[in-house]
């Protein structure tokens, strides 16, 4: 049977119900639950602003959007965001997802921590950064219902979230705080890793190769 969280259809494809299996015997419970809350999330946002993801499409974007922060997924060289959407892809089209709705969920991954230009792109994308705008950062919870907002927290709690997420935020990245430059990951490393200091964009202009 179908389950429901306030009003929205968890996928149930086998598609879906492997990507859940998978996500949830290979993560912590923090990151499952916050990325279940994400594509629940995301899609009462996505109705707010009339926009009609793909279902399955944005569940996966969501269980994989931040599995780049740990263990076997994560990396040593690139974004946090990218580990997962690498990882995203692979899945999607190991189980013959095509090319352009793999690279759909790929971008909608790699661009979740990127401010106001997923809005404009496939309701996949926005609906996945509304996602997490909404569970991390408390964005536009005005356009959800009481109801709607403790059905969601009922099905996945948050018990201490912000501490939490914050960690495993940190422990995700500060082995490779290069890969913060430009990016809100530079702010976690800033308050949290003694000693970092994050790459300052005017410096790197004013020192650069270039003579003139």
């Amino acid at each position: 049977m179908t389950e429901t969280v306030a009003g929205i259809e968890i996928p149930d494809s086998a598609l879906a119900r492997e990507a859940t299996a998978l996500i949830r015997d290979t993560t912590p419970p923090l990151i499952f639950h916050h990325s279940r809350r994400v594509y629940l999330f995301g899609s009462l946002q996505a109705a707010a602003r009339d926009i009609r993801p793909d279902p399955e499409l944005l569940y996966v974007a969501a269980l994989f959007h931040d599995t780049g922060l740990v263990p076997p997924y994560r990396g040593d060289d690139q974004r946090f965001e990218m580990d997962g959407a690498d990882q995203a892809r692979t899945f999607l089209e190991a189980h013959g997802v095509s090319e352009a709705d793999a690279g759909t969920v790929w971008t909608a991954v790699a661009l979740h921590t990127t401010p106001e230009v997923p809005y404009a792109m496939a309701p996949e994308i926005a609906a996945t950064t509304a996602g997490v705008e909404t569970d991390v950062l408390g964005l536009n919870l005005a356009a959800l219902t009481r109801a709607e907002i403790d059905a969601v927290t009922a099905a996945h709690p948050r018990p201490d979230f912000k501490k939490h997420i914050l960690q495993a935020f940190t422990d995700g990245f500060r082995h490779r705080p290069d890969t913060t430059f430009g990016t809100v990951n530079a702010d976690v490393l800033e308050h949290f890793v003694p000693g970092f200091r994050r790459t300052d964009f005017v410096d790197v202009i004013e020192n650069s190769a270039w003579p003139e």
